[in-house]
């Protein structure tokens, strides 16, 4: 039986990238899955790749930073799959690469309204469905760059502010949540390359640390598939009954695993430059 068989989840920010691959994975392990983007255009092309047909995939326009479309989101689903058993809170931007004293405050506000403001709609309108229902229910939230305090991240404040706000969210969720079948969870999916973190247009800023922020993407940067694995693994039975779990695609043993062979892969031209 394959490990997410029957189950309904929602994955933000999933016509591409890293919530690309978490719905492809699922639905590789038997989940029925809502496709969403802000954008039309985009939620119609992520669908057209799944030839499960719409019994099986359904594609929803959603603005995260809207907690009326969060709202209408979790409405559509039910009505479309009858339930829902995993909300993945994946959407997320970053601002442009540059310095607080040149940033641009309308900018670096939309990265707290998408990022931080959308995890927190997303988890209210997620978990007053579940305690209604009375589902088991599992909630995943997305950290990355900024979650632990040996992650700085400078030029790109908003991001990492945001991505330490949810880690410190999604852990107080958890203990108020405690009592309740919900499961509340936090994945690192590791440094993936996305068009996030690969601008077509890097600022002057990015442009001067480009040679070195390429050779840490060369060392350390992996396929979205491992980070959708962990969210198939977490949004199974394996994590019935649990809340406040971590999981890291690159924790300190795999980063010191790639550490490691990175001359080998780059001597053997084996280093993967694809932006996902």
């Amino acid at each position: 039986m394959k490990k997410l068989e029957n189950r309904v989840a929602i994955i933000t920010g999933s016509t591409k990238g890293i919530g690309r691959a978490i719905a492809h994975e699922f639905v590789r392990e038997g989940a029925r899955v809502v496709i969403t983007s802000s954008r039309r255009e985009n939620v119609d092309a992520a669908v057209r790749e799944f030839s499960e047909g719409p019994g099986t995939v359904y594609g929803h326009v959603c603005d995260v930073s809207s907690y009326a479309e969060m709202e209408g989101l979790i409405r559509a689903t039910v009505e479309r799959f009858g339930t829902i058993d995993c909300l993945i809170n994946n959407a997320g931007i970053s601002e442009s690469f540059t310095s607080v004293s040149d940033s641009n405050p309308e900018e670096w506000g939309r990265v707290i309204d998408t990022n931080l403001k959308g995890t927190y709609y997303g988890c209210r309108a997620a978990i007053k469905y579940f305690l209604a229902e009375g589902k088991a229910g599992k909630i995943i939230n997305m950290a990355g760059s900024g979650t632990d305090k040996r992650s700085n991240t400078p030029f790109i404040s908003a991001y990492g502010s945001t991505k330490s706000a949810i880690a410190r969210f999604t852990f107080a969720m958890a203990a108020e949540c405690g009592n309740s079948p919900v499961s509340i969870m936090l994945l690192h999916p590791g440094l993936v390359r996305t068009g996030m973190i690969n601008p077509d247009h890097p600022t002057p800023e990015l442009q001067k640390q480009l040679k070195t922020f390429n050779i840490i993407q060369d060392i350390f940067s992996q396929s979205p598939d491992r980070a959708a694995r962990y969210a198939v693994k977490m949004a199974s039975s394996w994590s019935d009954g649990k809340s406040g779990l971590y999981l890291s695609a690159l924790d300190g043993k795999r980063r010191k695993l790639m550490l490691l062979s990175y001359p080998f892969r780059k001597l053997m031209n084996r280093i993967d430059r694809r932006t996902y």
